[in-house]
């Protein structure tokens, strides 16, 4: 069967190892032109410097870079935060950038008029399906090439080697390459000698932590921070007031240099396997902290217990690609119901990894210390209690005296509790 030909394709382009590769590789295999897009989603200047020049030398026609700080800020980290979801500990910080740069991808593949999206993915990770959900949510009909999936460089030694050959510039080596993902919220790392969970992360080996120190590096005193919140969304810390972007990057700052937000875990990826990463998410870790603080005296038992619920579904969805959902858009309208007291602020001790509370307070706060005390008060009549207990425990009591009666009649041993 002869292979489709494609005129222009469109590249999701990081500049990475995969993607560099990709560029020649289309060209040789297709004869297609090559667009490259590179999404801004706050991965800094050190990896978007030369990235240009690097695109075209290595035969792409154009690069766009796209500055979705702001949209990925506002649109994607702060409606999950504020649904507090999490994966398995893990923040979401690679899950929730691709969607936004798959969508931005295909409005540029649109107005080129390419016939075809390329992704740089592998087979077995998440990020293919959270690519090409949201390509088929904007352009359903839009063909999608996933080399990793059928490419002879099936293994990142083999693309480095292609590189090499190719005079891809490249800056990393088969001995220092680790899969990685950056960008303001996060960094990740996987592969190498983190495939084997029995190996320690080596977090204190100078150069593999990036956006911070190890706990044990961090400082002997610690950092006090305060962040102020409307509505479920930061607006200050410390006092000064900024944008949620700035305060992402203000509590990253203050985060990595105690050690906070370093993560080592083993996650279930969607395609069905285990896997081994290491996270960096010191803005974030403090971010969610202080917000899970602000909702234990702003939301009512209920609200909090059925959200928590929600979250780890919400945290599902985010993961598994699925952003640009009915379910997922219903789900962020129900949190932004729930946000509507949580405004106060939120004072954090951080030291040496430890992300510790030191006060909160809110105009909303449903905490009442005369309701609380230890201590005599006129507003709570403990004897309500009793009567409370036996209505609360009547179920109880009544299948206790069936029992009995039911012992009685059958010559049965009263039957124990465990």
């Amino acid at each position: 069967m002869e292979e489709k030909k494609y005129k222009k394709i469109v590249l999701a382009y990081s500049g990475g190892l995969d993607t560099s590769v990709l560029i020649p590789w289309l060209k040789e295999h297709y004869g297609c032109e090559v667009i490259a897009v590179s999404g801004d989603v706050g991965q800094g200047m050190g990896e978007l410097d030369g990235l240009e020049e690097k695109a075209l030398k290595t035969g792409a026609s154009k690069l766009y870079v796209e500055d979705l700080k702001k949209e990925f800020v506002n649109d994607y980290i702060i409606p999950t935060m504020k649904a507090g979801a999490v994966y398995e500990n893990y923040l979401l910080g690679t899950s929730f950038a691709r969607p936004l740069i798959a969508k931005r991808i295909v409005e540029i593949a649109l107005k080129e008029g390419a016939d075809a999206i390329c992704h740089g993915c592998t087979g077995k990770g998440n990020d293919q399906v959270r690519f090409e959900l949201a390509i088929k949510a904007f352009a359903p009909q839009m063909p999608v090439i996933a080399p990793w999936r059928f490419w002879e460089l099936n293994s990142r030694e083999k693309e480095i080697e292609y590189a090499e050959a190719h005079q891809i510039p490249l800056h990393i080596t088969k001995e220092t390459n680790y899969s990685k993902d950056k960008n303001l919220w996060h960094l990740s790392h996987e592969g190498l000698d983190l495939e084997d969970p029995a190996n320690e992360a080596p977090i204190a080996k100078p150069g593999f932590l990036e956006l911070g120190v190890s706990p044990e590096e961090a400082p002997d005193v610690p950092t006090y921070v305060s962040i102020h919140f409307e509505k479920g969304v930061p607006t200050s810390v410390d006092g000064v007031e900024m944008d949620a972007e700035a305060v992402i990057e203000k509590l990253n700052e203050l985060g990595g240099k105690n050690g906070c937000g370093i993560l080592d875990i083993v996650e279930n990826r969607l395609v069905g396997m285990k896997s081994r990463g290491v996270y960096e998410t010191p803005g974030g870790t403090i971010l969610y902290k202080a917000h899970e603080k602000l909702e234990e005296i702003t939301l009512d038992k209920e609200t909090l217990h059925y959200k928590q619920q929600l979250a780890l579904k919400f945290a599902e969805l985010v993961y598994n690609g699925q952003w640009y959902t009915p379910l997922r858009k219903a789900m962020s309208a129900f949190v932004d119901s729930t946000q509507e007291t949580v405004t106060g602020d939120v004072k954090l001790k951080l030291y040496k990894g430890n992300i510790i509370p030191a006060g909160v307070t809110s105009p909303y706060s449903l905490y009442s210390a005369d309701m609380a005390t230890f201590d005599e008060d006129d507003c709570y009549n403990q004897a309500d209690s009793a009567g409370f207990i036996n209505l609360f425990g009547l179920p109880v009591k009544v299948r206790a005296l069936n029992d009995i009666a039911l012992a009685k009649k059958t010559g049965n041993h009263f039957p124990s509790v465990e």
